[in-house]
């Protein structure tokens, strides 16, 4: 597919790493031949990943490590009209360009997201990844684990990513809403199992949840970044 710079048929694919050589190898096996503009932008990592994302083809950037604040700078950076905010450990299916694009082409949508799935389906897992799906669908809500992507002018006037510690993605989300519907395809990606398996399954979904709780009751992000720190 030939993308225009700066329409909206421009998709510009926007990964934050740290120490991520690994699965930016992946991604530009992946990502090699879908015509889409690769913006990798790099918080201090010492393993080889800039090499790596250079050695791909991809645009690459240093920032100072905070997810948003990379987020942001490579939203800035883009050419494309489609901001698609990936991480490095997600892959996006095949045939992800013109999914994403008949979504954006729905006049009512502001953001976007696809279904997810975990790379290793064990059965607490797959729990995991269905409420994540059923949260996405019943309650507009998916998570930046779920490739989230919106046009350049609903991210500008969402006013971008709240550099903040965590939730930047949650809370992108709720701004968005304000600005049209959120729609999830009917396409999954797939996502890499390590931070469960790190922290714990148990571990991991209570703390997500504390964080999002805390949201509601208007506990400043400042101490809820603390909070999930420890």
């Amino acid at each position: 597919m030939t993308l225009t710079r700066r329409t909206i048929s421009g998709i510009s694919i926007i990964i934050p790493t740290l120490n991520e050589r690994g699965n930016i190898a992946l991604q530009a096996s992946a990502l090699a031949n879908s015509g889409c503009e690769v913006i990798v932008v790099d918080g201090g990592s010492g393993d080889g990943t800039v090499e790596t994302a250079e050695k791909a083809g991809f645009t690459v950037f240093s920032s100072p490590p905070g997810r948003a604040r990379q987020l942001n700078l490579g939203a800035r950076a883009a050419a494309g009209g489609i901001l698609l905010f990936l991480h490095a450990d997600t892959r996006l299916p095949s045939g992800f360009a013109s999914t994403v694009i008949a979504a954006l082409h729905d006049s009512g949508c502001s953001v976007g997201a696809f279904r997810l799935t975990i790379d290793e389906p064990t059965p607490a897992l797959r729990f995991i990844a269905c409420c994540a799906n059923l949260r996405s669908r019943l309650l507009h809500l998916p998570y930046g684990d779920q490739a989230l992507f919106t046009t350049r002018d609903i991210f500008a006037k969402a006013g971008g990513f709240a550099e903040l510690a965590i939730m930047e993605d949650f809370l992108f989300v709720k701004k968005a809403q304000k600005l049209g519907s959120v729609l999830i395809t009917e396409d999954y990606v797939t996502t890499s199992a390590r931070r469960w398996k790190r922290k714990g399954i148990l571990r991991t979904t209570m703390i997500n949840q504390v964080m999002v709780a805390g949201y509601y009751l208007k506990i400043p992000p400042e101490k809820l970044a603390l909070l999930y720190d420890r």
